[in-house]
């Protein structure tokens, strides 16, 4: 008897792990990520897979080079001519860019270096992507919101959430916990290079980071539980470069400062956004 028992609890174990593993593939297979498919658009040295901008997004790529890249991505808002540079990288790789200024024509260019600061153009191509819902791209990791499932904050996120269906309480748990686990590193706020992209891996494992590192680790987490949440990037009242978390929670637009939230900004600051991804 004491040997069927003990058969019986194993297998009660058993079916409990494999029961564990599937809610986490499960939760897993609902994060949204990037796909390339058939829809290309080539111009020159440039490749624009145009495939999902109904999901809010492109990927970019460029023949291979040992040459500085970058990409810029244009469009008209509201009379006013808005430009936005990325680096590219030089490897032949797919980059993903989101379309974060909604349904309207955006033209997306590749330079190149032919020394010191001066770039020739070497493609361009035109895009109008017809999205049933323009939040969707800030539901996707992109160049400045970087992450996959194996990430250590997405995972984490995943584990603390789980069989939570209420974005308020999705947004609260992850607020609480970024609050309660992380703080500022004063020294890498001024010793940072310009053009620097956001760390997540490096803000999850030192457990610090400067606002655009907790700010974007922050929505990494957000956008793994289906919380539309873009990185702001502008200036605050006393004329500091600053990045914070702009989320909707059930359609309500939220603002989050990271920063002030590990005492390490004043809650009396003025914001204004020059740029969001």
């Amino acid at each position: 008897m004491k040997d069927r028992a003990g058969w019986v609890f194993k297998g009660l174990a058993c079916l409990l792990l494999i029961f564990a593993l599937v809610l986490t593939y499960l939760s897993l297979a609902e994060l949204l990520m990037p796909e390339t498919g058939k829809t290309v658009k080539k111009s020159g040295k440039m490749v624009v897979d145009c495939s999902h901008m109904d999901e809010g997004y492109i990927m970019v790529r460029a023949n291979k080079s040992k040459k500085k890249l970058k990409v810029r991505i244009s469009c008209d808002v509201n009379k006013e001519k808005i430009v936005l540079n990325y680096n590219l990288n030089g490897n032949g790789d797919f980059e993903v860019f989101p379309l974060q200024f909604g349904n309207r024509k955006y033209a997306v260019t590749l330079y190149q270096n032919i020394g010191g600061k001066k770039y020739s153009q070497e493609g361009q191509v035109g895009v109008k992507p017809n999205m049933a819902d323009e939040r969707r791209c800030f539901l996707y990791p992109n160049q400045y919101v970087n992450y996959d499932a194996n990430t250590a904050c997405v995972r984490e996120a995943m584990k603390m959430c789980e069989g939570m269906t209420e974005q308020t309480r999705i947004y609260q748990t992850i607020c609480d916990y970024v609050k309660g686990h992380f703080v500022y590193d004063f020294i890498k706020s001024v010793t940072v290079q310009p053009g620097t992209l956001p760390d997540i891996d490096g803000c999850w494992e030192k457990n610090m980071g400067i606002c655009q590192d907790l700010s974007a680790m922050m929505i990494a987490m957000l956008r793994s539980q289906g919380i539309p949440a873009r990185l702001t990037i502008g200036t605050l009242g006393s004329g500091t470069y600053h990045a914070w978390v702009t989320a909707y929670v059930n359609g309500e637009e939220q603002f989050y400062d990271p920063t002030v939230e590990v005492n390490a900004g004043s809650r009396n600051e003025t914001y204004t956004t020059e740029r969001f991804y």
